[in-house]
């Protein structure tokens, strides 16, 4: 009887542990993307890059879902229930009509830049901050999975695979950024926004079908 209850400790601290670090994870998430979308929005404006401006917008949008994800970990610490309360419900209805919106803006935007010809000053910043946010999506994909798989969390492994999106978005604008800095066609700069755009229009739907119950992770299998 002792030793099971010594091991329950231990069980318990190992979690409690962990729930730590995930909890450490979400708060780099909120605070990298908080940086990330400043200076992006700042760059892109200044340079006048529509992909870099809506990939620094997205990045807004994504603190939202941050602080949503970093208050279903501390309920699900506190009494591991799975059910959302109505302050990640409202956080994830706010997310998806923040991203429709983003979606809207950067399509005619897009369009309209794209029949007058417009080019970007330079790219140049769009290349180094993707390349920044490749690496650092993928090191939190990692862990996050780490912890989730520790502790069979399919909560926190959902998080994790919704922190691809945010890899995607970044080739996306390493792509059209490398992709005017070599060619000099303009059009690049646009198609890479219709792109974010439409990821940004995935994980708003994505955020609504939660909202509703539908979905409780990015990864399709889980309803």
């Amino acid at each position: 009887m002792e030793t099971a209850i010594e091991e329950k400790k231990i069980n318990e601290g190992q979690n409690s542990s962990l729930y730590k670090t995930a909890t450490i994870l979400a708060l780099i998430t909120i605070f990298y993307n908080l940086i990330e979308g400043s200076v992006s929005v700042f760059l892109g404006f200044e340079d006048e890059t529509l992909s870099l401006f809506g990939f620094g917008v997205d990045s807004f949008v994504e603190v939202i879902s941050g602080i949503g994800v970093l208050h279903m970990l501390r309920r699900i610490k506190q009494n591991q229930d799975t059910t959302k309360d109505e302050f990640e419900i409202t956080a994830l209805k706010i997310t998806g009509t923040a991203f429709y919106i983003l979606t809207a803006g950067l399509a005619v935007t897009a369009v309209l830049n794209f029949i007058v010809g417009h080019e970007p000053e330079t790219t140049f910043w769009g290349i180094i901050i993707s390349v920044i946010s490749i690496f650092t999506m993928w090191i939190l994909i990692h862990y996050k999975l780490k912890i989730g798989r520790a502790l069979n969390s399919s909560a926190i492994i959902a998080d994790a695979n919704c922190t691809k999106a945010c890899l995607y978005l970044s080739v996306v604008l390493l792509i059209s950024s490398a992709g005017y800095e070599i060619t000099g066609f303009g059009g690049l700069d646009s198609i890479g926004a219709v792109l974010i755009g439409y990821f940004a229009f995935k994980e708003g739907r994505e955020s609504f079908e939660k909202a509703k119950g539908k979905s409780c992770s990015c990864d399709e299998t889980c309803h």
